[in-house]
């Protein structure tokens, strides 16, 4: 499924005031990419996430998908804290989707037990989550979103809370979950490394009001892992992407001390 992004604002009115978030963002997303959006603090990321989910409207512009429709629902989206529900099990929380279209119980846990086995999880089908660990929490998230069947998958930050240990694994599984069937998939970070190792191409954001300053393409050789860090493309990659962000970085942060 493609994605397409046109002329896309979006202003808030706090206090009578106008604020302008998003100052005319245009970007095409392609079918099966992993695309990464990328930028400074408060420059409205998520904003654009939630506008591209249905969250909420623009002021202005479109989001439009594009491609033959086959799957159950257009858009599913994991996020920055996993929002499972705690007094559900792990086995009732993925297939919530299917839930909402009324299919039978038994089609519920054969959903949950197939994206289970594809995160790794099989076993704590049974387990609240409470008693997971931050990273396993992901997963579930992941398992519900893929269960769902979604052209489109949008992730904010899914790995922002995890310790740096865990986040390097979850990478590596989120890209192996990802090369089974190639969904297109929209990642927020503030992290270059990850947005590397995990995406196609990258959108370089702006300072509020927001534009893209560039795309990025990410000229490292798939599959990667934790060792594709120390590919000379992998440098440079990053490199390019902080040299687009810094000026942006530092007028963040004068304007929010």
């Amino acid at each position: 499924m493609k994605v397409v992004v046109r002329c896309l604002t979006k202003e808030f009115t706090p206090d009578q005031r106008t604020v302008r978030a998003l100052g005319g963002i245009d970007f095409e997303v392609r079918d099966r990419e992993f695309f990464g959006i990328i930028g400074p603090t408060g420059c409205g990321k998520t904003t654009l996430l939630h506008i591209i989910a249905g969250l909420e409207q623009p002021t202005t512009g479109s989001v439009e998908f594009v491609g033959e429709k086959t799957t159950q629902s257009m858009v599913s989206m994991v996020f920055q804290d996993s929002a499972l529900m705690p007094w559900r099990t792990v086995e009732e929380n993925v297939p919530l989707g299917a839930e909402f279209r009324n299919e039978q119980p038994s089609a519920l846990k054969r959903v949950s037990q197939f994206f289970l086995e594809i995160v790794r999880l099989l076993d704590f089908g049974s387990a609240r989550p409470y008693e997971l660990s931050g990273g396993m929490k992901q997963k579930v998230a992941i398992a519900r979103a893929l269960a769902n069947d979604p052209a489109v998958i949008l992730m904010d930050e899914p790995f922002a809370s995890l310790d740096a240990q865990t986040r390097l694994l979850m990478r590596e599984e989120l890209l192996r979950i990802w090369e089974r069937d190639k969904k297109t998939v929209i990642l927020v970070t503030h992290n270059l490394d990850e947005a590397v190792m995990l995406c196609d191409r990258i959108a370089v954001m702006s300072a509020a009001p927001a534009l893209i300053k560039s795309i990025v393409s990410v000229d490292v050789p798939r599959p990667r892992s934790f060792r594709s860090m120390k590919d000379p493309d992998f440098v440079r990659c990053t490199e390019k992407i902080w040299d687009l962000l810094r000026y942006d970085v530092d007028k963040a942060m004068q304007q929010n001390p």
